[in-house]
C-alpha cells in the first residue's frame, strides 16, 4: 500500500503564460507557491476475491473489471499508461482532498502528480520531481487532452515559492525565491483565500484563453513582466506586502480580460467588496468562473474585509516546501498474485 500527500497551489503572476502556445514562441515565467492544503491518495493492488478488479474511490465509488471502464479521466489514463502489460493486477485507489475540486488550486494537477507518484512507487520506483511533473504535464496535456499549463505540475510536484520560467524550447527551471523569514511572514499573514462556492471546469474556460492568445499578446506580455516586478518588489521594497497587493490588483484587471468567462457579476462583486473593505489587492485563482479568491490585506482591515466576506468560507493555509511525496509506502502481500 502506498499513501502520497500533494499539496494544492497558489499562483500569483504570470498565469497564461505557462501555456506551450504560448512560451514557445514568447517564453514564460510564473510566481507561485504550494499552500498546506493536501490532495492525498492511497493506492494498493486489489486482492484477488471480488467480482470486479477495480475499486476506484472518489466523490463516487467505481467499481470495474476493466482501466477502459474506469469513469476517472485522470485515473484510467494514468492506469493505462503506468499499469503496462499486467492486465491481471487490479487496483484500490482512494483520493481524499482537503479543499474541494474545480476551485482554482491546481487539484487535478494535484491529484495527476500524486497518482503518477504512488504508481511508481508501487512497483517499487522513487522518481525525482522533475520527472513527476514531466510526466504529469504529458499524460495532462497529450494523453487527457487537456487546455492546461505546465505551471501547476511543476509547482505541486516540487513544492515550495518559486519563480518558474518556461523557455520556448520546452525547458523549465525553477528558482526558489529566498526571503527573508520577517518578509514571508508578513506576506503570508497579509493573505486572506476565500471560496466564492462557485466550482467550474478549468478546461474550458481555459480553451477560450488559449484561443485568445494572439489578439491578447500585449496583456500576456505585461503579465509575465509582472514576475519580475513582483520578485523584485519581495526582495527590495520598502513595503512589500502593499506593493506586492497592488501588483496583484493591476494583474487582475489584466487577467479578466483575456476572456469574458474568467469573471463574473458575483466575483466582481467579491472583488469589489474587499477592495472597499482595504485590501491593497488580490485575484481569481486558476483559470476563471468560480473557484477561490485570494487577497492581499493589511492587519489593520483585515476585520473589515472578513465581516464585507462573511458569508464566504475563508480558509486559513500556510506556504509549505515539501511538494509531492510517498507518506507510507509497504509491500503488498497481493503483489504480481503473491
Amino acid at each position: 500500500m502506498i499513501i502520497t500527500r500533494t499539496p494544492f497551489r497558489i499562483s500569483f503572476f504570470g498565469g497564461g503564460t505557462d501555456y506551450p502556445d504560448w512560451f514557445r514562441e514568447h517564453g514564460g515565467a510564473v510566481l507561485a507557491t504550494s499552500i498546506d492544503k493536501y490532495c492525498y491518495l492511497t493506492v494498493r493492488h486489489l486482492p484477488p476475491f471480488f467480482e470486479h478488479k477495480h475499486r476506484i474511490v472518489w466523490s463516487r465509488v467505481e467499481l470495474t473489471r476493466s482501466v477502459e471502464e474506469i469513469q476517472h479521466p485522470a485515473v484510467r489514463a494514468i492506469l493505462a499508461e503506468m499499469n503496462g502489460s499486467d492486465e491481471a493486477q487490479g487496483y484500490e485507489i482512494h483520493h481524499d482532498g482537503d479543499l474541494p475540486a474545480r476551485a482554482g488550486l491546481g487539484s487535478s494537477s494535484s491529484f495527476a502528480v500524486g497518482l503518477v507518484n504512488a504508481m511508481h512507487a508501487l512497483n517499487g520506483r522513487m522518481v525525482s520531481k522533475q520527472e513527476l511533473a514531466k510526466e504529469a504535464i504529458r499524460i495532462e496535456q497529450d494523453v487527457l487532452r487537456e487546455n492546461v499549463g505546465c505551471q501547476d505540475q511543476v509547482t505541486t510536484a516540487h513544492g515550495g515559492f518559486n519563480r518558474i520560467d518556461f523557455h520556448r524550447n520546452g525547458g523549465i527551471d525553477i528558482n526558489p525565491i529566498i526571503l527573508p523569514r520577517e518578509t514571508l511572514n508578513q506576506l503570508q499573514d497579509s493573505m486572506l483565500l476565500v471560496f466564492t462556492g462557485i466550482s467550474r471546469y478549468a478546461s474550458e474556460i481555459a480553451a477560450k484563453q488559449i484561443d485568445n492568445l494572439k489578439a491578447r499578446t500585449n496583456e500576456l506580455a505585461a503579465m509575465q513582466q509582472m514576475v519580475d516586478e513582483a520578485t523584485s518588489i519581495l526582495r527590495g521594497a520598502n513595503d512589500p506586502v502593499e506593493s506586492f497587493g497592488r501588483l496583484l490588483n493591476e494583474n487582475w484587471k489584466l487577467k479578466r480580460s483575456l476572456a469574458k468567462e474568467i469573471t463574473t457579476d458575483r466575483i466582481n462583486e467579491i472583488y469589489d467588496a474587499a477592495m472597499a473593505g482595504g485590501a491593497y489587492g488580490g485575484k481569481l485563482l486558476g483559470a476563471g468562473g468560480g473557484g477561490f479568491m485570494l487577497f492581499v490585506v493589511p492587519e489593520a482591515c483585515k476585520q473589515s474585509v472578513k465581516d464585507r466576506l462573511q458569508t464566504l468560507i475563508n480558509v486559513r493555509f500556510q506556504f509549505e516546501t515539501s511538494g509531492s511525496k510517498v507518506l507510507y509506502a509497504e509491500r503488498d502481500e497481493w503483489d504480481n498474485g503473491g
